[in-house]
């Protein structure tokens, strides 16, 4: 979360702050130029992706064991009365996801739905059709399939309900 301030003081900080201009009316004053050149020249490195989970321990299974994750940290967040659990994709370029479990009573232990939000998490996979029976062994059947020239995948849902696209290339 950003910060505990209010939304007027978000908006009045942004207001006066050093980058706005003064109030004139104008889109050139409210956007100032410096700042979108900035924001055009600025790089990032996407770094990893956070999900909330209403099971951290049938989530954690699923991840490692279902689609061969490696747990690479867990900690716990006082601040946020929560579980880290960090999964990594072995191998170069291995991207990582955050497994983020809230505890009860905890301001971030809202109640959970599956949202439009996060479309869904997609995992490249050898063997299509194997992958799709080990999921369905351990209680996760397809949801979908699709196929298009070069790649057939198809949909499963994690515990939590967040599709998780299997696909295979060539």
């Amino acid at each position: 979360m950003l910060g505990s301030s209010s939304a007027a003081e978000t908006v009045e900080t942004r207001r006066h702050g050093p980058y706005w201009a003064p109030k004139t009316g104008s889109a050139k004053a409210f956007y100032p130029t410096a700042d979108l050149r900035r924001a055009e020249t600025m790089k990032a490195k996407f770094f990893y992706t956070g999900i909330r989970v209403k099971d951290l321990e049938a989530s954690v299974k699923f991840y490692t064991t279902l689609l061969g994750m490696k747990v690479r940290g867990q900690n716990t967040v006082d601040a946020a009365k929560g579980t880290v659990v960090e999964l990594i994709c072995e191998g170069e370029g291995g991207n990582t996801l955050e497994l983020n479990y809230y505890e009860k009573g905890s301001s971030f232990d809202t109640t959970y739905a599956v949202g439009d939000g996060l479309d869904h998490l997609a995992f490249a996979v050898k063997d299509l059709d194997a992958a799709l029976a080990e999921a369905a062994k351990a209680g996760h059947p397809v949801v979908l399939k699709m196929q298009e020239p070069g790649s057939r995948y198809a949909y499963i849902q994690d515990p939590n309900g967040i599709w998780i696209e299997l696909a295979q290339f060539g």
